[in-house]
């Protein structure tokens, strides 16, 4: 470069001209061995210097293509005007916390599927929805239950549901072979659970005693029943349905052969035989009684139904205590029943 020429330039030039220079010294102690390579910021600020540097001098005072240059000033500006990146879209991912706690809860659940989870989550004041639960359960390789379907009398049942109770035997057998039998009452409209008594000798006239045990503990709520739905076995007779039509209800029996008609106390009575009967060993009639009777408190109290939109039937309304606050340094406490074959879970107060 000539002297005139360094002459005519301008200030602002030539100290654009020796930061570039200065930079690159900078550039050049920081890798003293090896090959040079331009950090981020090294790009950044002579990007920003070219500007200031006319593009006659480039060649010279750059130790780097103008090319080179050029693109790196492209990207620059490309990355300040693309918001792409800061920029979320869709629904908020879910929380670290809750994907462990939906896998703790399959891990010490088995036979639980994506439904009952995620109503085990609602009630503990989750707000997440179900094909949620389903995509974490997905995602971590643990096959989520099938949706199982409804009885052949839905439309019928959801319409009398407040009105209907349903009574239904079931089998229990001991661990040496013999066998007992229990009685079971589910209300539809609230799905509570009534296990009346439990005997090896199922008379008529036991039958009938469960009948009147039952009238007397729902008291004043007989008068919303309308309906009392049965099969045809022997064991109830004709005593059995005058306690109830005394209580001005109406005994409709089910048609021979046709389980479904009473799809309500079979699906109950399959929850009793997979959550408990199928895990615990009964040994007589009184432990049957003790086991049934925890079972029926956990199914009142604390399990959730999706008929009530995972409420338990003595339940009026979800918590609340979680919906808003950051459960990363809550520990749902878990409670064993019958020895951990049923698991409830609560936060701690």
């Amino acid at each position: 470069m000539s002297v005139p020429a360094m002459l005519l330039r301008s200030e602002a030039a030539k100290d654009a001209e020796l930061l570039v220079l200065r930079h690159e010294n900078v550039v050049l102690r920081r890798q003293l061995t090896g090959p040079v390579r331009y950090e981020t910021a090294d790009r950044f600020w002579f990007a920003a210097l070219s500007r200031l540097v006319d593009r006659s001098h480039w060649k010279v005072v750059f130790p780097v293509t103008p090319g080179t240059l050029l693109g790196w000033h492209r990207r620059f500006v490309a990355w300040k005007w693309d918001y792409s990146a800061r920029r979320r879209t869709g629904r908020p991912s879910t929380q670290t916390a809750i994907r462990a706690l939906v896998l703790r809860l399959a891990r010490e659940n088995p036979r639980w599927g994506h439904r009952r989870i995620h109503g085990e989550l609602v009630r503990l004041g989750h707000r997440i929805g179900a094909s949620t639960v389903w995509d974490v359960l997905n995602r971590a390789g643990i096959d989520p239950a099938p949706r199982r379907g409804g009885p052949t009398w839905r439309e019928f049942l959801t319409a009398q549901a407040e009105g209907i109770i349903a009574a239904d035997f079931f089998h229990i057998d001991t661990v040496l072979g013999a066998r007992l039998y229990a009685l079971a009452f589910l209300e539809h409209g609230t799905r509570r659970l009534h296990i009346t008594g439990v005997t090896a000798h199922p008379t008529r006239n036991w039958t009938v005693q469960q009948a009147r045990n039952l009238t007397g503990e729902l008291g004043a709520r007989m008068e919303s029943l309308r309906f009392l739905l049965r099969d045809r076995d022997g064991k109830y007779g004709d005593a059995f349905d005058a306690v109830f039509e005394a209580e001005e209800l109406r005994v409709i029996a089910t048609a021979p052969r046709a389980p479904r008609m009473n799809a309500h106390c079979e699906r109950v009575i399959g929850s009793i035989r997979r959550e408990v009967l199928d895990h615990v060993l009964i040994m007589g009639e009184s432990h049957a009684r003790r086991v049934l009777a925890a079972y029926q408190t956990h199914y009142n109290e604390h399990r959730p139904h999706q008929a009530r939109d995972q409420l338990p039937p003595d339940a009026h309304e979800h918590l609340r205590v979680a919906h808003d606050l950051d459960v990363s340094g809550r520990r749902p406490v878990r409670t064993r029943i019958l020895g951990g074959a049923i698991n409830e879970y609560r936060y701690a107060a």
